[in-house]
């Protein structure tokens, strides 16, 4: 009997213990349950990806919406300003119309008030003129007399 004889008999009555104990069945439910649990993670993983595909697809329809209606406040600005823009054209055609009339209104006044007083100034140098060329040709009563008889009629005819 030789040593391997010996060596083959110890690995048999190994096995044997190992067999009595039920170690391959624990080993094989071992390695299961490892099975059972990656299957468990990839079913999770899966799951996951589906849901973060699920969230992506709602970010870009959210992100695509977010963009239209970034265009449309820029478009409503745009058409805003463009109103705005044309309202103060508007009032400001308005503002110096008004100021033209306003204008042509006192340049009126002002030929109107020239008029006057060159007439009245005519009126003045006339009746001195008379009463001088009177006060020459008629003595000094009557000539008081005519004098305040005629800016008296002056008077009347002015007013």
């Amino acid at each position: 009997m030789d040593a391997t004889f010996w060596a083959f008999v110890a690995l048999i009555i190994f096995l044997g213990i190992l067999a009595y104990f039920k170690v391959p069945g624990m080993i094989n439910g071992a390695l299961d349950g490892r099975a059972e649990r990656i299957r468990n993670e990839l079913d999770e993983a899966r799951k996951l990806r589906e849901d973060a595909q699920q969230l992506l697809a709602e970010y870009q329809r959210k992100r695509q919406e977010a963009e239209q209606e970034a265009q449309e406040i820029v478009s409503a600005a745009k058409h805003e300003a463009e109103l705005i823009v044309k309202e103060a054209k508007q009032k400001t055609d308005e503002y110096v119309a008004r100021r033209t009339a306003l204008a042509e209104q006192k340049i009126e006044q002002a030929e109107q008030d020239a008029v006057n007083e060159v007439r009245a100034s005519a009126v003045d140098l006339a009746v001195e003129a008379a009463r001088s060329i009177l006060a020459d040709k008629v003595d000094a009563k009557t000539g008081g007399d005519l004098f305040k008889a005629a800016l008296q009629d002056v008077k009347t005819k002015l007013n």
